[in-house]
């Protein structure tokens, strides 16, 4: 017998602003169908005056409780991955913890941009399959309207708000790839490729926030790419391939990215879950918000194989494979 990590429940949240594409025609030299067409994205949700990243994670990790049928008291931990902070320190984690009512345990932030709920995710099964947890929250959580050039149409209408939850829960396993849980991963960064996405300013640097920097053909070509063989690299360490996974929940960068990811392995879009259109791109809260909007409309089954995989600056990437 051995633990694996299976998810105990979900949650999400997004600020109540949304934002269509025909906000930006009035304001930059672009329209709702250039947004669409190179894009894929709607409409996405923006973060309220003084609303913080916290506030979204609070509000996702107790769904994700409310989900589950726990209390607060009942988590070992807290895993968060986030690039738009509420401080500099200490981690929104804590914030959350304090949100939530929780007097015990860890909390902690992960931070690989887009790539991070993934990161957070494997580090949090780690520590369960180790012994070190046997419940923990990890979230995604991001207020990316806080760090956008409003005047760069090529990136301020890519991103969004919003935070996605999820409840890992230690149990008895028999080691097989049939097993409920997660049941796999792969992480990669490569830092030479620093460049083609970030944020230029830093407390060490600018003593600013700053604001998003993308080259975004190049990071179109790295990403469908990377993430498809970071996918296959995950189904290889469990034994298993392409025809059996049930759903991808992708990142939800851009649309063009997913269908070509999922071209790639062979999946037919009827199995990817997405959700960029009507969220655009919130970085770490995409693939969480994704899996909990899929799991309340019901269409995550019992049994079912997951894959997910994202890529964001760094270069970071990397995918996680599990049985629902």
């Amino acid at each position: 017998m051995i633990r694996r990590s299976v998810v105990r429940g979900t949650g999400h949240y997004l600020p109540e602003r949304v934002v269509e594409n025909s906000w930006f025609e009035e304001r930059l030299d672009t329209t709702d169908e250039w947004i669409r067409t190179r894009s894929g994205i709607e409409r996405r949700h923006f973060a309220a005056e003084g609303q913080t990243t916290s506030d979204l994670a609070i509000r996702a990790g107790k769904a994700a409780l409310e989900r589950a049928g726990l209390t607060a008291e009942d988590l070992d931990g807290i895993v968060l991955a986030t690039s738009t902070p509420d401080f500099t320190f200490p981690a929104v984690a804590t914030m959350v913890q304090a949100g939530l009512g929780m007097k015990r345990g860890f909390a902690y932030d992960v931070q690989a941009v887009c790539a991070g709920f993934v990161f957070a995710l494997a580090n949090a099964d780690a520590m369960i399959r180790s012994g070190l947890a046997s419940r923990i929250l990890v979230v995604g959580a991001e207020t990316f309207s806080r760090i956008m050039d409003w005047t760069d149409r090529s990136t301020c209408v890519l991103f969004g708000d919003g935070a996605g939850a999820l409840i890992l829960e230690a149990q008895d396993a028999a080691g097989e790839n049939t097993d409920r849980g997660i049941l796999s991963s792969d992480l990669n960064s490569d830092g030479t490729y620093r460049e083609l996405l970030y944020v230029d300013g830093g407390v060490s640097s600018t003593g600013t926030a700053g604001q998003l920097r993308m080259q975004g053909n190049l990071v179109f070509r790295h990403a469908v790419d990377k993430l498809a063989k970071t996918a296959h690299t995950s189904l290889e360490k469990a034994g298993l391939d392409g025809s059996d996974v049930d759903w991808m929940i992708p990142h939800q960068a851009n649309l063009r990215i997913i269908s070509a990811t999922a071209q790639k392995m062979s999946l037919p879009l009827d199995k990817v879950v997405l959700t960029v259109a009507d969220h655009g791109n919130t970085s770490a809260a995409s693939i969480p918000l994704a899996m909990s909007i899929a799991d309340a409309e019901g269409r995550l089954k019992p049994g079912q194989l997951i894959v997910t995989e994202a890529i964001g600056g760094g270069l970071s990437w990397g995918s996680v494979v599990l049985r629902w």
